[in-house]
This record gives C-alpha cells, structure tokens and sequence, in this order.
C-alpha cells in the first residue's frame, strides 16, 4: 500500500460546530414526535429536558478529557488511556455500533423520502445512489464536507424556525391549545416519571453527534476549540429540539390528527402551514438527513482510523490516510458498504440498537474524567477539583446509567449481541487474553496521524489560551 498520508488541520470552531449540529439532524425532532409524544402523554418536551441535561453533564466530561487526550478516538482513546486498554477496546467496540449504523439510517431516511416522491422506482436504486455520492464527497476533503454540510443545516434550521413562526400565528387563531405560553408540554395530569425516561432514550438519538465531534479532534485547528466546540454543539441542539417540541406540542397535544404516528414530519408540515410549506418541510427533512449523512460518516471513518493506528484493527488497512485528500479513504468505503445495507434492514429495527452504544460510550467518558484526575494524576486535593474531577462527572455517569437500564429491549438484545461478538474478537487477538493490548501499539503511526495544531489567531480565537494538553498516562 502507498505511503499513509496526515489528517489536515483545517476545521474552525463554527465549521465543527456546524458539524456537530449536522450530525444531530434539526428535523429528527418532528420524525420521532409522534412515537415519543405517545410514550410520554404528550410530553415530548419533558423527554427532551431530561436527555439534555444528561448530556450537559457528558459534554463537561468530554471538554476535560479532550483537552487530556488531543485526539480522535473519543470514548474509546479516553478508556483505554485512564483505565485500561482491553476495556477502552471493548467500549470503542460497543460505540462502533451506533456509530456505523448511524450513517445507514440516514440512507433508509433518504430511502424513505424518495419512495414517497417515486414509488415506482426500486428502492435499491436510491441506497446506491445515495452512499455513492455521499461517500464521494466525504472523500474528497474534511474541508469540502464541512462546507457542504454547513449549507444544508443553515436550511434545514430556516425551516424548523419557520415552522416555529407558522405555530405562534396557529396558536394565536385558536388552534391547538390555543395559548403560546403554557406549562402543559411540560407536566399535566398523566405524565409519569417512568414514561418520561423511556421517551428520554428514544430522544436520546437526536442528541447523539455532539460526542462525535471529537473524533474531528486531528482536524481541528487547535485543540483548545474542542471544549467549546463540544458544549455549544449540545446546548445548540438542545434548544432547537427544546422549542421546536414545545410549539409541535402546543399544536399538537396529541397523536390524534396523525394519520402515521411512526413519523409524522410530512403531516406535521401540512397541517402547520399548507402544502407549499410541506414541501419546503420535506426538503429541509431531506437536507438535514444529508447533512447528518456527511457528518455522521466522516466521524465513524475516523474512529475506525485511530483503532487501525492503535493496531486493534488491521492497521494497513484502516490506519491508511491518503495523502493527497488527507482522508481516510478506506475506512470512508467501508461505511459506505455498510450504508448498502439499507436495502435489507428496517429503521425501527436499525434505530433501536444505536442508543446501546452511545449510552455505553456516554458512561464510560464520565467515568474516565474520574479515574484520570482523581486516581492516575491524583488531581482532587480540595472542595473545587472534588465537585469537577468526582461529583459533576459522577453525576453524569449516573444519569446516563438510568437513560441505559430504560432502553427497550430489543436495544438491550442486539447490543449485549454485539458486545460478545467483540469479546470474543479480543480474546482471539491477544490469544486468550495473553498478550496486552497495549503490545499492538505504535507510536510513530499515532504521531504522524495529523499535522502541527495552527495558530490559535485563527478561526475561533479570541477567548484566552487554555492550558496546554496533559501528557497521556501509559501503563
């Protein structure tokens, strides 16, 4: 094989942001509406509330270890660090399965929306279309992608805040609840904590591309966007599924009006602001899957790129960057073979496994902040570290502990499948857990993975400079 290439420092802090928000798909919020406003009682503003502030306390912890940790691999690079290499393989494993399968939902999403416009093409024709051109452009440059992706989320966030817009005058002339302020998509008569938790690991999906800006992390110009980047991409985020759910459930109290309560986007944007609207709904719907699409296949190639590096995946293979697209290439193919699936599985069936993943990568990046600060450097010496280093991280591993024992159980099955399928996977690699994962490395291949950081003059500059990256601990 040709000589590897580097991953390009290229990315600003609003183009990984931008990213970020891209991979977490605006409009998903109105596709699963429906399904979630019948498990809570009509309180999908609620669901969501819960899974934000979840999230807000994993987005601390991943600000902390990033900074540890400058590079990508996210929860996978921060376990196998601070605690140790066999688990960090097994967690990297088990976030592998939300995301891979993340980009294969966006195909069945674009899939979906093009069968209702042409029902007499084959379906087929649509995935091969679809993981072609997506995994063309993700090749050719982070750059290209970014900017791609940024047009198609500023549109898709015009339409979600027009649609905003469309429910304050129907609110106004007395449809709906008739009010535009009220406390009921929060808390009314019916609403109960235990359906709210299961609705809040079904919107946990939306959230789930905050983390994976991290893996952008060798892109970045510098390290020390990372943090803001983090928490601005999950606060962003939060407040647009927060107000868009708030006013669809003010119009919306309940599934009645719903001819297809598993997705009823297209009907939401009908009965919101007429046809013309609708049309504008559904292609915002179709750009924000896109943007999703793009964002959600350019992180997974990345992790698959640091395990390939790391030598628990073969490393010619996956630890390949081209040099003149500074782009993992084969791992980009991968996932866009993995994306030709859709042609055969369903997206209940497929979206139900991705949230065993996440939740899994979610409680270890909490924990780590714990091993790391208060156990390996022994950085909880008063009230202040203890609260950052042990209670906010403790808080967050918890949190998503609960959100994890509430998924349905078919998320449950597939996942524990997936996870003995990678136990059995490392046991064969160190041959009966003989030999130390950490024998695999080669630090001259994690060394040359990206160029030097850029100046912090450029894009997102201004706040003052962050202490530099801590050294890894190594066993």
């Amino acid at each position: 094989m040709a000589a590897s290439g580097s991953l390009k420092r290229n990315l600003g802090l609003w183009s990984i942001v931008g990213l970020g928000l891209g991979y977490m798909t605006p409009t998903v919020v109105f596709d699963t509406f429906g399904i979630v406003s019948g498990e809570t009682s009509g309180a999908v503003p609620s669901a969501y509330l819960i899974a934000l502030i979840v999230m807000i306390f994993t987005a601390f912890s991943y600000g902390k270890m990033v900074k540890v940790f400058p590079t990508a691999g996210s929860a996978y690079t921060y376990t196998r660090e601070t605690m140790s290499p066999g688990l960090g393989f097994l967690v990297g494993w088990t976030s592998l399965m939300d995301y891979l399968l993340l980009p294969m939902v966006n195909c069945l999403i674009a899939r979906l929306y093009m069968e209702s416009l042409v029902p007499d093409a084959p379906p087929w024709v649509w995935v091969v279309v679809y993981t072609v051109v997506m995994t063309g452009i993700v090749t050719s440059s982070m750059r290209g992608t970014a900017n791609f992706n940024a047009v198609l989320l500023i549109f898709a966030v015009t339409m979600v805040t027009l649609f905003c817009i469309f429910a304050i005058v129907n609110l106004t002339n007395g449809e709906g609840a008739g009010v535009v302020f009220s406390p009921e998509p929060f808390v009314h008569e019916g609403v109960k904590l235990s359906t709210l938790l299961t609705g809040a690991t079904v919107v946990c999906f939306s959230f789930i591309g905050f983390d994976a800006v991290t893996m952008y992390t060798n892109e970045a110009k510098h390290v020390n966007l990372m943090p803001k980047a983090i928490m601005l991409t999950v606060v962003s985020g939060g407040a647009i599924f927060l107000v868009a759910s708030y006013f669809a459930q003010l119009l919306f109290p309940d599934n009645s009006q719903f001819n297809i309560v598993d997705d009823p986007l297209p009907e939401i944007g009908f009965l919101t602001g007429g046809h013309v609207f609708q049309g504008f709904f559904l292609a915002a719907a179709f750009a924000a899957t896109i943007a999703s699409g793009l964002a959600s296949h350019a992180s997974v190639s990345r992790m698959l790129l640091v395990m390939g590096r790391n030598g628990v995946l073969p490393r010619k293979a996956f630890g390949y960057i081209n040099p003149k697209t500074h782009t993992p290439v084969f791992n980009i193919a991968l996932v866009g073979a993995v994306c030709l699936l859709a042609m055969s599985f369903s997206l209940e069936f497929i979206s139900a496994l991705i949230n065993f993943g996440a939740l899994i990568a979610f409680t270890f990046v909490n924990l780590t902040v714990i091993a790391h600060y208060a156990f390996r450097t022994r950085q909880v010496v008063d009230f202040k570290s203890a609260f950052n280093f042990v209670v906010m991280p403790a808080i967050g591993a918890i949190l998503t502990g609960v959100l994890w024992v509430s998924l349905h159980e078919t998320a449950l099955i597939g996942g524990l499948v997936w996870l003995t399928i990678g136990v059995i996977y490392l046991a064969a690699m160190t041959r009966g857990f003989r030999r130390s994962v950490r024998s695999f490395d080669d630090p001259e291949a994690d060394a040359e993975m990206s160029e030097p950081e850029m100046p912090e003059s450029a894009e997102g500059a201004g706040a003052p400079e962050a202490p530099g990256p801590e050294a890894p601990v190594r066993d």
